[in-house]
């Protein structure tokens, strides 16, 4: 028997216990999230939770689904909340900014008008706080390039290259968005599974960063542990069966109209069985609609596919076209009101700037107390 042969059983065996830790600490994110839920309820001082999108186009249904609601729904909690426009990290995998100010602007327009209240929360730029990017470098001092190389995105990005040179920014990545994190002494962050091991990879900085560097404080770190709170979301895919994604031109965004929502959706995937049921695994792109209606409505996508029934696929993406419309129509109001108003826009983004600029010019001063160069 070779060594080749020994190998396969081991390699197997490797796999599967990988995928048993990670299914286990899966799991106990999941109760822990709960646990969290439960705190925030109780008091929702204890927590400050970052989070934020990267201005490469406009944002969607997903989006909406997926974060904008949640963060409406934690600032309305009483949780102290930031929402980065990632605007540095655009470049980390383009060779340019492209429309990036008309983008950022875009981002601040759909959030206020789904309801994100900057009186509540901030709302912020990467390039427009020094003190954060400062991070990177005691940060990058703490990781190898082999971690580097080994997150998930970082590797994935790696791989898809087709032998084109990997920038150092997106190698950096991960530190990034540790310093996004860390910079405000955010000790929770709203995540998807996917994105557990960036949440990891800081709090890895952070326990290296008290070890190697000491404290500002003898009684505290100087940064926390930063938790996951898990989304609790369907996977929302796009209108033509595959990942929902602004690149491929598959998504409903916040700023249509109801007429090119309309046309979008008739042009939406399904299948030839008449008959509307609702079965994630054999029928993905016609149970994909009859979520994204659960969603607008509030209602068991079981529920619509029974009333739907032996209307097919014309009826399912009528009825979602009428509630999509329907729920997006305030929203697209309100967006229209604010679009009119750039200064608004503008004076909204000054101020959570300057917020974010204050609470990183504190962390950064710490950050120099603890290693000693405090000049």
């Amino acid at each position: 028997m070779t060594d080749d042969s020994l190998s396969t059983p081991t390699d197997e065996v490797g796999d599967a216990l990988a995928t048993s830790t990670s299914e286990a600490s899966l799991a106990r994110t999941e109760q822990r999230s709960h646990e969290i839920e439960a705190q925030i309820a109780a008091d929702p001082s204890k927590f400050r939770v970052m989070t934020g999108d990267r201005p490469t186009g406009s944002l969607h249904v997903g989006h909406y689904f997926g974060s904008l609601m949640n963060r409406v729904r934690l600032q309305n909690a009483g949780v102290d909340t930031f929402v980065l426009i990632a605007d540095y990290q655009v470049i980390t995998d383009r060779d340019g900014t492209g429309p990036i100010a008309e983008r950022v602007r875009g981002l601040v327009t759909d959030y206020l008008a789904v309801g994100i209240d900057p009186g509540k929360l901030t709302i912020y730029t990467h390039s427009a706080v020094p003190a954060l990017n400062q991070l990177m470098l005691p940060f990058l001092s703490l990781v190898s390039d082999s971690e580097l190389y080994r997150n998930p995105t970082v590797k994935a990005e790696h791989e898809a290259t087709g032998g084109r040179p990997m920038s150092g920014l997106l190698l950096t990545y991960p530190v990034h968005q540790a310093a996004d994190i860390l910079f405000c002494k955010a000790n929770l962050v709203p995540v998807g599974k996917d994105q557990l091991p960036h949440l990891e990879q800081t709090r890895v900085i952070a326990r290296r960063f008290d070890e190697r560097y000491g404290r500002a404080n003898p009684d505290a770190p100087v940064f926390p542990q930063a938790e996951a709170l898990l989304s609790s979301g369907s996977l929302i895919l796009g209108l033509d069966g595959a990942k929902m994604s602004k690149s491929r031109g598959n998504t409903i965004e916040l700023r249509m109209t109801a007429d090119e929502t309309a046309k979008l959706l008739k042009r939406a995937v399904t299948d030839s069985d008449r008959h509307i049921t609702f079965d994630p695994v054999d029928r993905p792109e016609v149970s994909n609609l009859l979520t994204l209606a659960g969603l607008a409505t509030g209602r068991d996508p079981r529920a619509i596919a029974e009333e739907i029934g032996d209307g097919g696929g014309g009826g399912l993406k009528r009825y979602l076209t009428e509630v999509l419309n329907e729920m997006l129509a305030p929203i697209r109001a309100r967006r229209a009101e604010l679009a009119a108003d750039p200064g608004y826009l503008a004076d909204v983004l000054a101020a959570g700037n300057a917020k974010a600029n204050a609470v990183a010019d504190a962390t950064l001063r710490e950050v120099r107390d603890a290693m000693g160069m405090a000049y």
